[in-house]
């Protein structure tokens, strides 16, 4: 007796009435790294790029040597913004005194000072349009965007204007970035670049 082959079907997780929670992401099976939460749905994470990859490489080293005792810098991890939305920002600040447990899987939105997106090809929308408004509702105080334009890193540094809840431009940065606040900063942005031998 023959039987046909079975049509193997895609063993995607199917979300719930109301889409997913910000609990959800720790209890689901077989989610692939890096899966974020926006409005109830689930985002997946594309293949970086080497730009991505050296870019994120770079902030968070620079920014661990800069920032003060009372924080502490950690990448691509979740923040707890609301029910349905837990996006995993590429670079993290966060205040020191939430990073108590070895066995956490994100912070409180709160807790964090500022917010490092790098923009990939799938992100742009995402980094450029609805993870700011998310951000800035949470309270985030400080969020920068880093865009490749022809193999350079240009960062687009936003600071939370409190009358309005809204962002605003503190400036963008090309070749150099010199900011006073999270905590004062001089960045050398064209060290974003593979590294060559002799160099």
């Amino acid at each position: 007796m023959s039987v046909a082959p079975k049509a193997s079907t895609p063993d995607w997780p199917t979300p719930p009435e109301g889409g997913w929670t910000a609990d959800d992401l720790d209890r689901l099976p077989n989610l692939p790294p890096h899966t974020e939460l926006i409005d109830g749905s689930l985002v997946f994470v594309s293949p970086q790029t080497l730009f991505h990859s050296r870019a994120v490489d770079f902030f968070n080293w620079q920014l661990q040597s800069l920032a003060p005792s009372e924080f502490e810098v950690i990448r691509e991890f979740t923040i707890d913004i609301d029910r349905q939305n837990r996006p995993e920002p590429d670079v993290i600040v966060v205040r020191g005194e939430v990073v108590d447990d070895p066995e956490q899987t994100r912070y409180p939105a709160e807790a964090v000072t500022l917010a490092v997106e790098v923009v990939s090809p799938e992100s742009v929308s995402r980094d450029r349009e609805t993870k700011p408004l998310k951000y800035a509702r949470a309270g985030i105080a400080h969020y920068w965007r880093v865009e490749n334009e022809k193999g350079l890193a240009v960062v687009h540094a936003f600071e939370l204007e409190p009358t309005t809840g809204a962002y605003t431009s503190v400036g963008i940065f090309r070749e150099r970035m010199k900011v006073s606040a999270p905590f004062p900063t001089d960045l050398d942005l064209t060290a974003i670049k593979p590294r060559r031998a002799g160099e």
